[in-house]
């Protein structure tokens, strides 16, 4: 029987399997929370649920009927919808054959509409072809009189143009020179007749006689040698340039090109290589040159050209052009001979002649478009922080604005910026090199002020500030990024930034990291790991308070360099081309700055530990054994507490500015401190009951304590950090359990082994062992507490970590498989 139940019951899962598509659409158009509905519907699991106990199955009868009379019900609703679905095939045919005549009669009630369109359109087009032969005669009747009108004027057009050529009469030229070329463009068409053809040609051949000929007449003007003619320009010159704009582009080329070489050559005399004014310290007589030469241009020569050809402009420019070439090979020639002070000299002209370029209010819509600029003013910032740009104008100093103040128009902002500067770029590792002297000049300063002035005096506003020193040393940083970006924004950049890390990394070491207070007492050779051996009662080598506030002060002043850092590094990206900007990274030194951060943490704890280490010392050392009774906490919890009381308030208010570093302290230190404490706990061996009560109050106690360790001695209460919270209480809590596992009575051994298992849920068998020391249990009661230990440990699941756990083992699929068969065969017997 049993095996046909289980065929049938297959055959029947065969059938009723749906595809997920199908299940989801039924789910979807008839949701239900009956389990009977689930496609993973499980019988067992639903017996289960009805049936939890064994108790429950008095009531099997009751279930029983339920779901007999819930079939009836799905019989009854599969009956009515099948009955309902007789006449559906029915009706769809006969809608089928009715929507089929009605398509026919729509389709030809179409046809007929198209056939009459057809027609109309047929009528349409008899009634308008004569109306289309009328207009196309007149478009052509139109076309034929504009050609031949265009035709008389070119011909007219051609020889009155060749007359006034041969007459220089420029002005008539002008006008009528453009109207015969646009007019020509007309016939480009019709370029197949000969008449036309000659015409073209007869054009093209007066254009080419007019440049010649206004080639020769400025020639004339301003030969190539000797000087310019006396007087002003002609008219005749001015009206030959309106001309020029008429011919071929470069006929006006070839006369600006020759009159701004006639007009700069006097300056390649003046400013030869082997002229005294010709170097660095003599530029600003070139500039001067310039500006005369380009006043006397507009007062002479300013109304011959036309403005749109920018001609002064475009004779600062060639002169801007010819200065680089000249400076950069006098300059190579010359090399040995350059100085910081003589190249910055330089560089400060030339930035400044390019500013005042920029400025001048030229004529010209090309060129107002251009250098029409405003400039911007510059942010000012705070003197402590370089690299803010959102800070008040009121916290600027004097100085800062002199170093802020722009010597020149940004890159931006300037079109002519670098048309000279741009020579001195080779020639900035002068520069470059004078930086890295001065800044190792000033490091150097930093340490003999550091060692002259001391450390920072406690209670004074200067115990855990930042170094005065630092702000110094990002000002100049400012200087120089800014007085380099004006002289070049490429690999000057670059070497200026290998240079920044260069005594970023030796303001850490030697004003930092080297004046960090050294881990060892007076006396000379003992460290604080070998002071932390020191027999009870002795005295712990301890920081003072002076080296408690300069160790906060260098935690300061690290935060302080590394956030500063982040900030030179963005604004030195900013600086830099776009293609440089992956090359800017100081990452090394923000990390040598964080170094410098743990380093100074690691010291305030290691203190603090090394003085709390004595007492603690002094606690495993004493007889517990022999303590009769309970009182007030043990001298070595008074001396903990108030080392923690002495130290902390201090490390707090210097860290005010840094509070996370200071909750990074309170952190380490419990991380320390605790670990420690029960390490120390399990020394102390043999404990009595009383011994073991008095533990648990000096640990809670301490407990209390840590807990308070951030707002300690502090008027302000401020709630800890529930992260530190955490700590405290988790690790704590570990200590009072030990402490309540040795109070506990070790018979019955079961009992003991399992308040053990509960309240430490440690499976380390020599953590028991330490328990059983701190007991005085004898060897032999160990081994076999051992024993009973190892037996009454849960046995770890397999997971993917492997690693033990203490929780209770959960039943088998062998004994839950058991338990369904069992209430299976039950409900059988109901049902039969």
């Amino acid at each position: 029987m049993e095996e046909e139940e289980l065929e049938f019951v297959e055959d029947l899962d065969a059938i009723l399997h749906l595809s997920p598509e199908v299940q989801l659409a039924i789910e979807h158009v008839f949701p239900s929370q009956d389990p009977l509905d689930r496609p993973d519907f499980n019988a067992v699991e639903y017996i289960n649920t009805l049936f939890p106990t064994e108790q429950s199955l008095a009531n099997i009868d009751e279930v029983v009927n339920k779901i007999r009379l819930k079939i009836r019900r799905l019989d009854d609703n599969i009956r009515t919808v099948v009955r309902g679905q007789t006449n559906v095939g029915q009706d769809g045919r006969q809608a089928l054959e009715e929507a089929q005549k009605a398509i026919q009669q729509l389709f030809g009630k179409i046809k007929d509409i198209k056939d009459k369109a057809e027609k109309s359109e047929q009528m349409v087009k008899e009634i308008t072809r004569d109306i289309k032969q009328l207009d196309h005669a007149k478009r052509h009747l139109t076309t034929s009189i504009t050609t031949l009108n265009h035709l008389h004027m070119l011909a007219g057009g051609v020889d009155t143009l060749e007359a006034m050529t041969r007459k220089r009469q420029y002005g008539e030229v002008a006008n009528l020179l453009q109207g015969v070329v646009n007019v020509l463009e007309h016939f480009q068409k019709y370029m197949g007749i000969p008449q036309i053809r000659q015409l073209s040609e007869r054009v093209k051949a007066a254009q080419s006689e007019l440049g010649t000929q206004i080639l020769a007449d400025f020639e004339e003007a301003f030969p190539s040698q000797g000087s310019k003619r006396p007087g002003g320009p002609s008219m005749v010159l001015r009206d030959a340039c309106l001309v020029a704009n008429v011919l071929d582009p470069r006929i006006k080329q070839e006369i600006i090109k020759k009159f701004i070489r006639q007009h700069l050559s006097e300056y390649l005399v003046l400013f030869q290589e082997n002229q005294d004014v010709a170097w660095l310290d003599k530029i600003d007589r070139r500039y001067a040159w310039i500006k005369r030469q380009l006043v006397d241009y507009e007062e002479k020569y300013g109304r011959m050209f036309p403005e749109e050809w920018c001609m002064t402009e475009r004779i600062a420019v060639e002169f801007c052009h010819i200065t680089r070439t000249e400076l950069a090979k006098l300059m190579r020639a010359r090399a040995r001979e350059i100085e910081v002070k003589l190249l910055l000299f330089a560089i400060q002209r030339t930035t400044n002649f390019e500013g005042l370029l920029a400025k001048r209010s030229f004529p010209g819509s090309y060129c107002c478009l251009i250098f029409c600029l405003q400039k911007k003013p510059e942010t000012p910032l705070e003197p402590t922080n370089p690299f803010l740009e959102d800070e008040s104008e009121d916290n600027v100093s004097e100085k800062d604005e002199d170093l802020d103040r722009p010597k020149k128009p940004k890159a931006p902002e300037n079109p002519f910026h670098g048309i000279i500067s741009k020579c001195f770029e080779p020639h900035l590792y002068v520069y470059i090199e004078s930086q890295d002297k001065n800044l190792g000049e000033l490091i150097d300063r930093f340490v003999a002020d550091f060692r002259a002035q001391g450390p920072p005096k406690s209670g004074t506003e200067e115990g855990g500030a930042v170094l005065p020193s630092c702000a110094d040393l990002f000002v100049y940083y400012k200087k120089c990024m800014v007085q380099c970006s004006q002289l070049s924004t490429g690999e000057p950049m670059i070497a200026l930034t290998t240079i920044f890390q260069k005594y970023l990394r030796e303001y850490a070491w030697k004003i930092l990291s080297g004046n960090l207070p050294k881990t060892s007492s007076n006396s000379g050779g003992l460290t604080i790991s070998s002071l932390l051996k020191e027999k009870e009662g002795s005295e712990v080598a301890k920081f003072t308070t002076e080296e408690l506030c300069l160790i906060c002060s260098i935690l300061s002043t690290a935060e302080y360099c590394l956030a500063t850092t982040q900030q030179l590094e963005e604004k030195l990206k900013e600086k830099v081309d776009k293609s440089l900007i992956e090359r800017i990274n100081l990452t090394g030194e923000m990390d040598t700055f964080s170094t410098v951060i743990s380093n100074s943490i690691q010291l305030l704890v290691q203190d603090l530990d090394a003085a709390c280490d004595p007492a603690l010392t002094a606690m495993s050392k004493m007889p517990w054994q022999s303590v009769e009774h309970v009182g007030d906490q043990s001298p070595y919890v008074t001396s903990v507490i108030m080392h923690i009381k002495q130290n902390v308030p201090i490390i707090r208010d210097n860290l005010a500015a840094t509070r996370k570093y200071f909750t990074q302290f309170c952190i380490k230190f419990t991380n320390s401190f605790i670990p420690k404490f029960i390490n120390h706990l399990f020394r102390c061996k043999p404990i009595s009951m009383v011994g073991a009560e008095q533990l648990l109050l000096d640990t809670h106690s301490l407990k209390t304590v840590l807990l308070d360790l951030p707002s300690i001695g502090s008027q302000v209460l401020r709630k800890a950090p529930a992260s530190y919270t955490k700590i405290v209480v988790k690790g704590m809590t570990r200590a009072e359990m030990i402490l309540k596992v040795v109070m506990a009575p070790h018979e019955p051994p079961v009992v003991f082994v399992d308040n053990y298992i509960k309240l430490l849920a440690d499976g380390n068998p020599e953590t028991f062992q330490k328990i059983l020391d701190m007991k005085g249990l004898k060897r032999s009661e160990q081994n076999s507490m051992l024993e009973l230990f190892r037996q009454r440990l849960p046995t770890p699941p397999s997971g993917p970590d492997g690693g033990p756990s203490l929780s209770f083992s959960a039943p088998t699929p062998e004994q839950e498989s058991s338990r369904i068969r069992k209430l299976e065969k039950l409900i059988k017997k109901r049902i039969q």
